[in-house]
């Protein structure tokens, strides 16, 4: 299969994990009120997909180089589908053990389907040479705005979230079927027939020696906690913290996933014209002051603008920072599978800790956590764009360049 066509099925891929978790959280004031939880109890129960998250992550990268990206991102497909059937269903029963139990199930197929697309993602992009895991990222954001929407109109028509949820699984198990034998059988797979010296893969330390590792590995953990509050909890933020209907809130969530979306699909041609390091730090900048701006404001309207300040920052974050570390020289898989865990600890356990945070200060309150992540996120990125070695894209192609400022 051709390049271009791997392209097109692997955003189909990335559109799978999107329009889940949109759908859970879209729906996440509903859930609350089935199963008549407090703050603290949705935070807890947000730690099945924490928990479910960090197996999967943990495990992703030797399944990977075990059994290839593809068997990985079919298997965690399946569960990412079982568990959103799981979710609705515990919703239906009023039983929030079921719906952790679900949701653990789909957090475990979001974490080792997210590292393994990713890893697909930058060979599919160093092999068509110019900027592509931004567009990728993009279509998980599409994915996540339709959700929204979908949840938009359940919401306000009331449907049962059995019954939205399901709708949703099916839509998801016909995509993965239409798309999966795009992926090669071989990325990530380690070459099982060389000597072992090329099959050795650096440890984490050894990763984080190499230049600019560990301020991307700081980045992306910022950049990936900010983007997961919202994801998490932006629908409660707007409803609890300033008065939003449900349906409101979703529609903001809504928005704040179109932005993003529209983001990312243009994020090759910013990234052409303002150049990665400069971008990323355009990211944190915005993420830092939606996110003040959310917290902070006691009028309705200036939280909404925030989420939107908010959305512009966040979009392009984690791609640009995935995309840095392929381009990162020898054993690039090891070096995305590095950033891409240390991202989705913080996409994912970071939300359930806020939750608990918030049950004591206020969600808007609990939102100085990422904030400040966010200020460290522009410090990172400064240093980034010091000196040494950094990667700029012009006229669509990868170079490196030697910046000194």
């Amino acid at each position: 299969m051709d390049v271009e066509a791997r392209r097109i099925r692997l955003a189909a891929l990335f559109f799978i994990p999107g329009l889940g978790i949109a759908s859970w959280v879209s729906r996440t004031p509903s859930i609350r009120d089935a199963l008549d939880a407090s703050t603290a109890e949705m935070g807890w129960i947000l730690f099945g997909l924490s928990g479910g998250s960090m197996v999967g992550i943990l495990l992703s990268a030797a399944l990977v180089r075990r059994a290839g990206a593809r068997t990985v991102i079919a298997g965690s497909s399946v569960l990412i589908v079982v568990g959103l059937a799981v979710i609705g269903g515990g919703s239906a029963v009023a039983t929030a053990l079921l719906v952790a139990a679900g949701l653990f199930l789909f957090g475990l197929g979001m974490g080792s389907a997210e590292v393994a697309l990713n890893i697909e993602g930058a060979v599919v992009e160093q092999d068509l040479g110019r900027p592509l895991l931004p567009l990728l990222h993009g279509f998980f954001s599409v994915g996540a705005f339709a959700g929204a929407v979908a949840g938009i109109g359940f919401s306000g028509t009331e449907m049962p979230v059995a019954i939205h949820l399901g709708a949703v699984a099916a839509i998801s198990s016909v995509l993965l079927v239409v798309a999966i034998g795009s992926v090669s059988p071989v990325t990530g797979r380690a070459d099982r027939t060389g000597d072992r010296a090329a099959r050795e893969r650096p440890n984490v330390r050894q990763l984080l020696r190499g230049p600019g590792t560990a301020l991307a590995v700081a980045t992306v953990l910022a950049m990936a906690l900010a983007e997961g509050t919202a994801n998490d909890w932006l629908p409660l933020l707007m409803v609890d913290g300033h008065g939003f209907a449900a349906t409101s809130g979703s529609a903001i969530y809504a928005g704040f996933v179109g932005i993003m979306a529209a983001v990312r699909l243009a994020g090759g041609q910013l990234v052409g014209r303002f150049g990665r390091t400069n971008m990323l730090r355009a990211s944190a900048a915005f993420a830092a002051a939606g996110l003040a701006m959310v917290s902070l404001a006691e009028q309705p309207v200036v939280a909404v603008a925030g989420a939107v300040v908010w959305a512009l920052g966040v979009a392009l974050g984690f791609p640009l920072v995935l995309s840095a570390a392929a381009d990162s020289g020898e054993d690039s898989a090891a070096q995305v599978s590095l950033v891409a865990t240390a991202g989705y600890v913080a996409f994912l356990v970071g939300p359930p800790v806020l939750g608990l945070l918030g049950e004591h200060v206020s969600l808007r309150s609990a939102l100085s956590l990422p904030l400040v992540a966010a200020l460290v996120a522009v410090a990172a990125t400064t240093r980034m764009g010091a000196g040494g070695s950094t990667t700029t894209v012009v006229d669509g192609e990868a170079t490196r360049t030697s910046q000194r400022r």
